[in-house]
């Protein structure tokens, strides 16, 4: 089944026991956004609310919800688009220029766009205060999209193949903007549509926007498909649909997709911003309201029998991150295509996606060397900063291939003891800094501003981990409840974080320098092994933080700057290289600057409960 529009999709969904419905009303304001929240931790089918308070219009959830079934919905096409990922050429190239690839017929033929004159999108119209307005969490500064699919042209080269599908956030109500007339246009830092939105203002012209809800389901997959710079979505998107996406072209106007359930068209007008936000995020913590693009609403188009597709974005794991493993099991032996040397790429969810990215490479560099230490790495580390959506990860952790070739990203034990155990604390920590960072990550030292780390380890084991607190371990005052977290790894509380942003903060020097101290022999001249604890981590709760690896790789790369917030035991600078003699240090803790965490409202979680409740309509799902 190939489907072409939501209405097929669901019920096929309903049919095969993958959906329910729900008749009784329901509040968008964080009501569905938490029972979405529960549906996925619960693995629960989709969820169609027919009454939806404040609109005509039903809303569906959960679609996306579990690797089994986004598979399942896109089953009679994905063979098609992974024998495209197979040929023996680039196939990125393929989705630039398909006609030259015509022996793989059904996804050359797909890929291309189909012109019609009209569509269902196009039955009936409506404005933007009587579509559903979706708060997903209780400082959410409005009704947003959260599944939307925003469509632009360049403007020097007008058409599909220079065409920009992406999931960029989309505000529909607040105190910023004028009810009906304006909606905010989120878009973070090195995305497609801000090419087009420069060349716009280069020209003097606004831009036209195009931001579709619902329809085929492998537009919402391709508006996040991470594509290098130059491969248009909807080209892949065709190949993932097995079919040519209709899209209605009429002169003068932006491309409307044809079985979309909603088209907002609108324009941005060079010069025009307005505050968006705050809005909870993926990251698990609020992005604060900020100055973005303003789009004036031209016309709210919609289907009869439209429904409105929706998610809720927060602390991982959320449906975004099925969106995330799917792709990743698409296009995982593509990485040496893309980068190379390097042979398997993780951008951790649990930490957010893009602060953490674990990597193996290659180390090939000098082969006959007595000891090989990281070069070759440093190389895959800075092409990974450099190109596609990795350029934006903040942590890159890097490890050679040479020394464990059955070594993978995604086994965090093994992967963190392996880089802890040959990582020279003198050599192998390489910063950049006061460079472009995730819009959503708020740890640097402004919006959009922060530093990169790549931690490249290779070679032989320098240590043994300790197995337990070492003896003699100790901590100054204002810091407590050392555990061992892992091998090799403490976590310890420190006291609360008070200074300013982009500045070092002298309790962390503190620690570091008792670390420092209590190193070196014992009264029988044996070895106190701090070298043994290679990374503390400082939290400000450390029973949760060391709770599980969730926990861990969560407050460690969500609330550090490598620049601001890294210290060491014998710390030094030469040559403007930082290293330390070891414990390094990682200050994790909440910073007096940083947005604050997402929490649910108590009162709608006892709301939700009730209809999870026996008698309740969602009962034995939730």
């Amino acid at each position: 089944m190939r489907y072409k529009n939501m209405q097929q999709l669901l019920a096929d969904l309903e049919r095969t026991g993958q959906l329910i419905r729900v008749t009784q009303e329901v509040d968008p304001y964080l009501e569905v956004a938490e029972i979405q929240r529960r549906a996925y931790r619960a693995k629960a089918p989709a969820i169609l609310f027919t009454r939806v308070k404040g609109t005509t219009f039903p809303m569906v959830c959960n679609v996306f919800g579990t690797m089994e079934r986004t598979r399942w919905i896109f089953r009679d096409s994905l063979r098609a688009l992974e024998g495209v990922f197979a040929l023996k050429v680039n196939p990125f190239d393929f989705f630039k220029q398909p006609w030259r690839y015509a022996g793989v017929p059904r996804a050359v033929y797909s890929t291309m766009p189909k012109k019609v004159r009209t569509g269902p999108v196009m039955e009936a119209e409506t404005t933007v205060s009587k579509l559903p307005q979706l708060y997903s969490w209780p400082m959410d500064g409005g009704g947003y999209v959260t599944l939307p699919q925003v469509y632009t042209e360049s403007p020097d080269k007008p058409g599909f193949m220079s065409s920009n599908i992406g999931m960029y956030r989309v505000q529909l109500t607040g105190p910023s903007f004028e009810t009906d007339k304006e909606v905010g246009l989120h878009y973070q830092i090195h995305r497609g549509i801000g090419y087009h939105h420069a060349e716009a203002l280069r020209r003097g012209q606004p831009l036209k926007v195009n931001v579709f809800v619902g329809g085929p389901p492998a537009m919402t997959l391709a508006a996040i498909m991470p594509l290098p710079e130059g491969i248009a979505e909807i080209l892949f998107a065709g190949a993932l649909a097995g079919f040519r996406i209709p899209m209605i072209h009429r002169p003068g106007e932006l491309p409307m997709l044809a079985e979309a359930d909603f088209c907002i068209c609108g324009t941005v007008h060079p010069g025009e911003q307005k505050p968006e936000g705050p809005f909870g995020d993926h990251l698990g913590y609020y992005s604060l309201a900020h100055d973005f693009p303003l789009m004036r609403v031209d016309a709210v188009y919609h289907r009869k029998d439209a429904v409105w597709p929706f998610t809720t974005v927060g602390r991982p794991p959320q449906e975004d991150t099925v969106f995330g493993a799917f792709i990743h099991e698409l296009t995982a032996d593509l990485v040496p295509t893309v980068f190379n040397g390097v042979r398997e790429v993780h951008a951790v969810d649990q930490a957010g996606v893009h602060p953490l990215l674990l990597a193996i490479g290659s180390e090939r560099y000098v082969p006959y060397a007595a000891e090989r230490q990281p070069q070759e790495l440093i190389t895959c580390g800075l092409s990974l900063l450099g190109t596609t959506q990795t350029s934006l990860s903040k942590y890159v952790l890097i490890a050679a291939h040479e020394d464990a070739p059955d070594l993978h990203t995604h086994d965090f034990p093994r992967f963190f003891r392996h880089m802890l155990e040959r990582t020279d604390l003198t050599r192998d920590l390489h910063y950049i800094t006061r460079t472009t960072i995730d819009t959503l990550d708020y740890t640097g030292i402004s919006l959009n501003q922060g530093s990169k780390l790549i931690w490249a380890a290779c070679g032989p084991r320098k240590r043994p981990l300790c197995e337990s607190l070492p003896t003699g371990f100790s901590l100054p005052q204002g810091f407590s409840d050392a555990r061992l977290f892992m091998p090799g790894v403490a976590v310890v509380q420190g006291p609360r974080h008070t200074a300013a942003r982009d500045e070092h903060d002298n309790a962390m020097f503190r620690l570091a320098e008792h670390l420092h101290g209590i190193q070196g022999r014992d009264g029988e001249g044996q070895q106190v092994p701090l070298a043994g604890l290679p990374l503390v981590v400082v939290a400000d709760d450390a029973a949760f933080t060391a709770k599980d690896w969730d926990n861990f790789l969560w407050v460690t790369f969500t609330r550090s700057d490598p620049a601001t917030d890294m210290y060491g035991a014998g710390a030094f600078t030469h040559c403007k290289h930082w290293g330390c003699a070891g414990p390094l240090i990682i200050d994790a803790r909440l910073k007096s600057f940083h947005a604050p965490p997402l929490e649910e409202d108590p009162e709608i979680t006892r709301r939700v409960d009730t209809l999870a409740a026996p008698g309740g309509p969602l009962h034995g799902i939730l």
